[in-house]
C-alpha cells in the first residue's frame, strides 16, 4: 500500500505548487466520459462534468489559499484577469467559428437558437437562459442547439466570480483561514444539496441538474478537500491505505458511470450526485497526497494526461462537432467526430490558449483590458449582425 507522507497534508508556500500529473489524467478521464455520453455509448458519462467541477473547486481554492498565506489576501483583479486569459480566448474562438458555420450551413432552427443562445454564453448565464426557455437538458440534445453544453462553463464562471470574493472576506477576518474556509465550503455544500432535494421531483430534472445553486456542491466539495484541515484528516484517516482507497473510489465512480441514467435514476437528485462529487473530491485529494499510488501512476500516463491537457478546448468543440456530424449514428461517425473534435481542440490549445495565456504580453495590463473590451464588443456585434431566419408561421385559416 502507499503511505501518505505527513508533509503532503500541509500546503507549502515556498516556490510554485508541485504539478500533479494524475490530476491531468483525471481531466482526461472526465472528458472521455462526456464524449462517450454525448455519443450515446456511456449512460453515466455525464458525471464527468461533476469530476470537472470538483477539480476546479479543488485547484482554484488551493491556489487562492496559497495566495492568502503568502500575501494575506486575494488580488481579485489579477485573479479574474488570469481566468479571462485562460478561458476566454478558446471560448471566443469557438463561439465565433461555430456561429458563422451554423449560419452558413445550419437549419433555420439551429441558426435561430445559436444566435439567441450566444449572448447568454458570452454573459456566462446560459444555464439560466436555457432553464428560462424550458429547454430540458435530457431531451434537448439534438440538431437545434450547439451551445447548450456550455451550461457547465457558465456554472464554473459564476463560481470563479463569487468564491474568491468570499475567500477574501474570510481572509480579512483573522487567523485560521483554512478552517473557516472549510466550514464555509461544508455548510454551503449542505445548503446546495438541500436545495437540490427540495427542487427535485419533476419528470424533467433539468432545473436541479443545471442550476448554479443546486450544483454548487460539486465545486464546493472540491474546495473543501483543498483546505489544510481536511487534508490533514484525510492523511490521518487513510494513512498507508491511500492506494487501496483510491482504487475503491475509482471502481465506485466507474460503476456509476456505467449504470446510472440521468432521467431514470431519481436518487441522483436526492443525494446520489452529492455522493459522486464527494467521492471525486476525495479521489482528487488522494491523488495529490499520494502521487506514487497505483491509481495516480495510471492516471499520470501520457495519453490520458494529454487528453486532460486539451480537455477544456475539447469540451468546447466536441458538442458542436457532434451535432453537425451526427456523431450518435454508429461507431464510425462517433470515431470521426471525436477525431475532428480532438484535432480542433489541439489546434485551440497550441495556437490560441497557450500563446495568449503564457506568452502574449499584450494580453496583460491596460492593453489586455482593451483587448477584452474589443472582443466583447466584437461578439456582441456578431450576434446582432447575422440575420436570423424568420420564425416558421402556420396559417390557421387553412387548417381543418
Amino acid at each position: 500500500m502507499t503511505r501518505v507522507q505527513p508533509t503532503t497534508a500541509a500546503r507549502s508556500t515556498t516556490g510554485r505548487k508541485p504539478h500533479v500529473p494524475a490530476l491531468d489524467g483525471l481531466r482526461g478521464a472526465a472528458i472521455l466520459g462526456v464524449l462517450l455520453f454525448h455519443t450515446g455509448h456511456l449512460s453515466g458519462g455525464f458525471l464527468g462534468v461533476d469530476l470537472f467541477f470538483a477539480l476546479s473547486g479543488y485547484l482554484i481554492t488551493d491556489l487562492l489559499l496559497r495566495e492568502i498565506e503568502a500575501t494575506g489576501g486575494v488580488a481579485l483583479v489579477a485573479f479574474w484577469g488570469r481566468r479571462i486569459r485562460r478561458l476566454l480566448p478558446a471560448l471566443a474562438t469557438m463561439l465565433g467559428g461555430v456561429t458563422v458555420l451554423v449560419w452558413a450551413v445550419g437549419s433555420p432552427d439551429m441558426v435561430r437558437t445559436t444566435l439567441a443562445d450566444g449572448p447568454w454564453v458570452q454573459l456566462n448565464l446560459v444555464n439560466w437562459h436555457l432553464l428560462a426557455e424550458s429547454a430540458g437538458y435530457w431531451d434537448r440534445f439534438g440538431p437545434a442547439r450547439v451551445f447548450e453544453h456550455l451550461w457547465s462553463i457558465a456554472v464554473e464562471e459564476q463560481f470563479y466570480l463569487v468564491w474568491p470574493v468570499l475567500l477574501l472576506v474570510i481572509a480579512r477576518g483573522g487567523r485560521r483561514v483554512d478552517r473557516r474556509v472549510a466550514v464555509t465550503a461544508g455548510l454551503a455544500s449542505a445548503v446546495s444539496l438541500a436545495l437540490m432535494i427540495t427542487f427535485a421531483g419533476s419528470a424533467d430534472p433539468s432545473r436541479v441538474y443545471t442550476g448554479t445553486d443546486t450544483r454548487a456542491f460539486s465545486l464546493l466539495l472540491g474546495a473543501l478537500v483543498a483546505t489544510r484541515p481536511v487534508r490533514a484528516v484525510l492523511a490521518r484517516t487513510v494513512g498507508r491505505w491511500a492506494g487501496a482507497v483510491s482504487a475503491s473510489l475509482v471502481v465506485g465512480i466507474g460503476t456509476a458511470w456505467l449504470l446510472v441514467d440521468g432521467v431514470n435514476s431519481p436518487w441522483l437528485y436526492t443525494g446520489g450526485l452529492f455522493a459522486h462529487s464527494l467521492a471525486a473530491a476525495v479521489l482528487i485529494g488522494l491523488c495529490a497526497q499520494a502521487p506514487q499510488a497505483l491509481v495516480a501512476r495510471i492516471l499520470a500516463r501520457r495519453p490520458l494526461r494529454w487528453l486532460g491537457l486539451i480537455s477544456y478546448s475539447l469540451y468546447l468543440w466536441h458538442w458542436p462537432v457532434f451535432v453537425l456530424l451526427s456523431a450518435q449514428r454508429g461507431w464510425i461517425r462517433t470515431a470521426a467526430a471525436c477525431a475532428v473534435s480532438i484535432g480542433l481542440a489541439a489546434l485551440s490549445k497550441y495556437l490560441v490558449e497557450d500563446p495568449i495565456r503564457f506568452r502574449a504580453t499584450w494580453a496583460r495590463g491596460r492593453s489586455g483590458v482593451l483587448a477584452f473590451a474589443a472582443l466583447m464588443v466584437g461578439l456582441a456585434v456578431l450576434w446582432s449582425a447575422l440575420p436570423a431566419p424568420a420564425p416558421t408561421t402556420i396559417d390557421i385559416t387553412k387548417l381543418g
